[in-house]
């Protein structure tokens, strides 16, 4: 069993891609590798986009949705560059991982959801989006 605290994220991803679902003690665990430092870091939302990619359409925690969202929202909200704001880059990013796959999924939705109560601003390249995928 993979220990999440001290394995390397992508040894993480790889232990919870095993079975296709995210589980309430993988989401815990997760949490806590992921908040252990206190914030989300580039290479760990990269993680959880492709965590949720791997688990899509499979019954998962409903604490999955919840984890993704709010560690998305405080990777893009919580940098030092931009605090509190999506900028230019960082929805760029945004944008690239959430059309990645053609779809925007639940959790997806939840996370732009999450971000237009919490940002004090979007990008407009973000807000067109946003219209496009009726969010």
């Amino acid at each position: 069993m993979t220990d999440f605290q001290t394995a390397p994220i992508t040894e993480v991803v790889k232990s919870i891609l095993a079975d296709g679902v995210i589980d309430d003690a993988e989401v815990t665990q997760l949490r806590n590798r992921l908040y252990a430092d206190s914030k989300i870091d580039k290479d760990e939302a990269d993680a959880l986009f492709e965590i949720n990619e791997g688990v899509k359409g499979k019954k998962n925690s409903d604490a999955w949705t919840t984890l993704f969202a709010d560690a998305i929202c405080d990777f893009l909200l919580k940098d030092e560059i931009s605090p509190g704001i999506v900028d230019d880059s960082e929805g760029a990013w945004l944008i690239q991982k959430l059309e990645g796959d053609g779809e925007i999924d639940e959790n997806e939705k939840a996370l732009l959801n999450a971000l237009k109560t919490k940002a004090i601003s979007l990008p407009a390249n973000l807000n067109t989006k946003l219209k496009t995928w009726g969010v």
